[in-house]
């Protein structure tokens, strides 16, 4: 997989940062081929995100870096060096899971998915047919403090970099979202907090909604309130029965969340307090 070579950062703004940044590639054997950025006015912050070819390796411009971000306050991140690496978390629905294994193989999702992890065993077979190490963590009131200890065994041990809640239903402790910050996401259905319970796309059908989404966002312990990376709707009228209703839906999920991790995986992403940037 072709790797791209990207610095991303934020500061507050001021003259000169944009000069900073391509004078040091340039000094450094570097050529840009992307850059894009943004002046948020509110926050007084410059967020950016720089495309790059080079040889130097990324451990050394990191180093290299360093002085120059601290004039000028600068928080950032080089990276290239390898693929995105990507645990995936599901229950007992695949639809996600299916979408992202796709992708992954088709070399669309920017990343490399590393092992998929879930509480039931439902998703071995689609895991184990993709070749992908399945690990069955079972959660229960009792064991759920020994579960997270596993879970992030496993980060640790597939080395991943992403954790992906690819509709894993089970809600991750304080703690957990914690120690995942700013690199595990989620996706959940436009319906929330609306239509709560086990039936969401019965409660709509009776209220007759129009409209059908989803909304991929990172973990943070304020369930499903994580800093937004992407959301997807899609128009429905009456004659979408609740059966047609969670079709959509799946949809809508599949396509936000793909888009998420593969934005992620591509460092397009940028946490801008609760909120982001998202550079396309």
């Amino acid at each position: 997989m072709n790797v791209p070579r990207t610095l991303t950062l934020s500061c507050p703004q001021r003259p000169g940062i944009v000069h900073a940044v391509s004078s040091f590639l340039f000094s450094h054997g570097c050529d840009i081929v992307e850059h894009q950025q943004f002046d948020d006015r509110t926050s007084g912050k410059l967020y950016s995100r720089t495309a790059f070819s080079g040889e130097t390796c990324i451990s050394d411009l990191e180093a290299e870096f360093a002085p120059v971000a601290a004039e000028y306050g600068m928080e950032f991140s080089l990276a290239g060096e390898r693929p995105t690496r990507i645990l995936v978390m599901v229950s007992k629905m695949g639809h996600c899971l299916n979408d992202l294994v796709f992708r992954w193989r088709s070399g669309s999702l920017g990343g490399e998915i590393v092992a998929v992890v879930s509480n039931h065993e439902d998703l071995r077979p689609m895991a184990e047919a993709a070749g992908l190490p399945f690990h069955h963590v079972p959660v229960t009131a009792a064991t759920k403090p020994r579960a997270e200890a596993r879970l992030l065994e496993l980060v640790g041990e597939h080395e991943a970099d992403l954790v992906v809640l690819a509709r894993y239903m089970q809600v991750l402790s304080d703690d957990a979202c914690r120690s995942l910050h700013g690199r595990a996401i989620n996706i959940h259905h436009s319906f929330l907090p609306g239509f709560k319970g086990a039936k969401p796309y019965h409660q709509a059908f009776d209220r007759g909604v129009k409209l059908v989404g989803a909304t991929a966002h990172y973990v943070t312990p304020d369930l499903d309130e994580g800093p937004i990376i992407e959301q997807e709707v899609i128009r429905i009228d009456h004659t979408h029965d609740p059966v047609a209703l969670a079709t959509v839906g799946r949809d809508a999920e599949a396509l936000a969340l793909s888009r998420a991790v593969k934005w992620h995986c591509q460092q397009r992403v940028l946490l801008n307090g609760h909120s982001t940037v998202v550079f396309r």
